[in-house]
C-alpha cells in the first residue's frame, strides 16, 4: 500500500459504491478527503464519520458531478 499522509483527495460520488470504497481506501492511506454526493445525506455523513473517526479530516459537498454549473463549486478556482 502507499503513503498519502499530508495529500488531500476528492473523489466525486464518495457517499456510495466504488466512491465510497476509494475514499475511505484513501483515508487509510492517510490522505484527508473530500467528497460530493449528488442527494445521499445521510450516506454522505455516515461516511464523513467513518474517515474522521480514523483521524483524517473529511468533508461532503452536495454537487451533481454530471452539472457542468455545479463542477465549480468542489474545485479551487485560479
Amino acid at each position: 500500500m502507499f503513503e498519502l499522509n499530508g495529500y488531500a483527495a476528492i473523489v466525486t460520488g464518495g457517499a456510495r459504491g466504488i466512491g465510497r470504497a476509494i475514499a475511505v481506501a484513501l483515508a487509510d492511506a492517510g490522505a484527508d478527503v473530500l467528497i460530493t454526493y449528488k442527494g445521499n445525506t445521510a450516506a454522505a455523513e455516515a461516511v464523513v464519520a467513518e474517515i474522521t473517526a480514523k483521524g483524517r479530516k473529511a468533508i461532503a459537498l452536495q454537487a451533481d458531478a454530471a452539472d457542468p454549473a455545479e463542477r465549480p463549486s468542489a474545485t479551487p478556482q485560479p
